[in-house]
């Protein structure tokens, strides 16, 4: 069976407003983190979304790669960035990092899509 990377983001965003709700102080400080992180720096954001990326591969996190993804088409990243950046997560991660390796592809393939 096959993974919905939108279905999977979609779920997640709908579980997080229960923790909006009752760790206000946590996902705030998470938010402006990941504000803080993501901004354009001497790293622009698609270089950072390809690093975010690969640690959501080498992690296998699901959610990571969904969210990620989703940016990367949104910010016109290519397949062939995409595909380096892969291929270094599967260098540092291994066996383990290509099987996630194989299914962020299909995550940049549904988010392109639906583009």
């Amino acid at each position: 069976m096959s993974k919905s990377y939108p279905d999977i983001i979609q779920r997640i965003s709908s579980n997080m407003k229960g923790l909006r709700n009752n760790i206000p102080e946590t996902m705030q400080g998470f938010s402006a983190m990941a504000k803080g992180a993501t901004a354009d720096g001497v790293l622009d954001k698609k270089t950072k979304e390809l690093i975010a990326l690969a640690i959501g591969v080498s992690t296998r996190c699901d959610g990571c790669i969904g969210f990620h993804t989703k940016a990367l088409v949104e910010l016109g990243a290519t397949q062939q960035e995409v595909e380096e950046t892969l291929a270094m997560a599967i260098y540092m991660g291994g066996s383990p990092s290509l099987m996630y390796a194989a299914d962020a592809m299909q995550a940049f393939e549904q988010f392109s899509e639906s583009k």
